[in-house]
């Protein structure tokens, strides 16, 4: 009996971490769903015209960390790095059949 004490209290344990994850996920899959719009003007702005034109102005005392060419090109590749994550994570899931 105590044995099947434990394994229950083991399995509970994992529920209760899967259902927190899954609400995690949830928000953060969402949030970033929310600001596509955004990345893609970010994105379409790095290396533009605009970018470059910008880059040209006195901007002392402005944050302009957008500027950089490192900053946004860092976080794009980022983006990517954590995309190819979660689609083999979630191939590894499906192909598990849970």
């Amino acid at each position: 009996m105590n044995k099947n004490i434990k394994r229950i209290e083991e399995m509970e344990a994992y529920l209760e971490e899967l259902s927190r994850i899954n609400s995690e996920l949830a928000l953060e899959l969402e949030e970033v769903n929310e600001a596509r719009d955004h990345m893609m003007k970010l994105f379409a702005y790095y290396g533009s015209p605009e970018w470059y034109e910008d880059r040209d102005l006195d901007l002392e005392g402005v944050k302009a960390g957008v500027l950089s060419e490192d900053l946004i090109y860092d976080q794009i590749m980022t983006l990517r790095e954590n995309a190819f994550t979660m689609l083999e994570t979630a191939t590894d899931i499906l192909k598990e059949r849970i």
